[in-house]
């Protein structure tokens, strides 16, 4: 008899911002899958829970994956947990959820915390329709490409961010999308939560001197009108690009459906821009 796979939301905080429903399943299963087992340990020694534990992280999730699910089709009952919030959302999870449902396993996601939420509800800004981000890329070009292709966007922006890179994609967001409303959300559910509100050049002015710490959440207001990236624009990262040193098909690469062209296009205009100008 197949096993249950269940998703359960943990608290992104506040060890109180869990259900009860989530504190019966974990005891009740044969085993939770958690992406550091040292900090879920510290969640179930709270509530005493003595469920066993296992690895399930992005390092080890695709061998991983399959193993579990073939405990799960031995009967065993598992909870799949992170860190904090709900798990497959910016988190570990999606590997073994996908393995489940092609094995025909039953999951069985529990409601609960999860920062996405949590922060939009208190950012006062438009939630009736919303698009959630994730994290920005890492890399700088990948980043400002991103955010051009957002930058019509009519509905809300949701993005989580690290404190390292908080004031890179501030500096980007300001230039790219315009000093648009906006809203920081730091540490939710913690003790020290803090949310910052204004425009984005006021985020920037606020947090300049500030050593950044914890979990982040970025609201941004949508843009008023849907637009399109002129070629103007285009070209004009394009250069930048160039300038940064990057070769030809890596800005075609890099750019891309970023901007609502062919990829051939992009390397198209690239090669233009290398065209002396006609006297």
């Amino acid at each position: 008899m197949l096993g249950l796979l269940y998703i359960v939301p943990t608290p992104i905080g506040n060890l109180e911002d869990i259900t009860l429903r989530a504190l019966r399943v974990l005891k009740e299963v044969d085993l939770i899958a958690a992406e550091d087992t040292r900090h879920t340990q510290h969640l179930l020694i709270h509530y005493g829970i003595k469920t066993a534990l296992t690895s399930y992280h992005e390092h080890n999730e695709r061998a991983k994956a399959r193993t579990l699910v073939e405990r799960i089709k031995n009967g065993v009952n598992l909870a799949l947990v992170s860190d904090a919030g709900t798990p497959a959302i910016s988190d570990p999870g999606f590997r073994l959820v996908v393995e489940a449902i092609h094995a025909g396993v039953n999951v069985v996601p529990l409601p609960g915390a999860c920062a996405l939420a949590t922060v939009l509800s208190a950012s006062g800004l438009p939630t009736d329709r919303f698009v959630f981000e994730g994290f920005l890329p890492a890399k700088k070009n990948e980043r400002r490409a991103r955010l051009l292709a957002l930058r019509g966007e009519t509905r809300t922006l949701v993005f989580y961010e690290a404190p390292h890179r908080l004031g890179e994609s501030l500096a980007d967001i300001h230039e790219l999308l315009g000093d648009r409303e906006m809203v920081l959300a730091r540490e939710v559910s913690k003790l020290h939560e803090e949310f910052v509100r204004g425009r984005a050049s006021d985020l920037i002015n606020q947090l300049a001197n500030q050593q950044m710490r914890g979990e982040m959440t970025l609201v941004v207001r949508a843009s008023s009108v849907q637009t399109e990236v002129s070629e103007a624009a285009v070209k004009a990262e394009i250069r930048r690009l160039k300038n940064d040193g990057m070769r030809v098909k890596d800005i075609a690469d890099v750019l891309g459906q970023s901007f609502g062209y062919a990829k051939k296009e992009i390397y198209r205009m690239t090669l233009e821009l290398d065209k002396p100008a006609k006297l």
